[in-house]
């Protein structure tokens, strides 16, 4: 995909929707949809004692730095990860190859409840934003070539 979705107020719409569905579902705190540069897609929860910028970065590097890892015991990646706090806890997994969702967690419910949801709930967002893929456009795109050094001036 290299494309940050452009979303419509349909798509965020749908999206709330099905991020909403599931933190009721794993009765947890926050769910995040990143690109694998860290940047937020969207995000549903209680966000208040958190900054989402910065976990989003984080976890897009922990899911770089983890892939080094698996290739190293002959696996292409892991599409999970859990950190285990002693009171909050973090789910992260994998969307799609361009995409991964963190759930932040108390103790008001389990790993296998988070990890159980948001199976269905990944396959939801990746039909969501492969379907923004295919129609039309929408996004962001940059190629390797489109960056120079050199800065292109406009003509005055």
């Amino acid at each position: 995909m290299n494309c940050i979705p452009a979303l419509t107020i349909e798509n965020v719409a749908t999206l709330d929707g099905i991020l909403a569905d599931f933190l009721k579902k794993a009765d947890a705190d926050l769910t995040v949809v990143i690109d694998r540069g860290g940047n937020v897609i969207s995000q549903f929860g209680d966000v208040a004692v958190m900054d989402v910028t910065i976990i989003a970065a984080l976890a897009a590097g922990s899911f770089a730095a983890t892939k080094e890892l698996a290739r190293r015991i002959g696996e292409v990646e892991f599409n999970a990860l859990y950190h285990q706090g002693n009171g909050s806890h973090i789910f992260m997994n994998s969307v799609d190859d361009d995409t991964i969702m963190i759930t932040v967690f108390g103790p008001r419910t389990t790993v296998g409840l988070v990890r159980f949801y948001s199976a269905a709930t990944a396959l939801a967002v990746a039909e969501l934003l492969q379907s923004l893929d295919k129609s039309g456009g929408h996004g962001f795109r940059f190629e390797a070539a489109d960056v120079t050094s050199t800065p292109i001036f406009a003509d005055s």
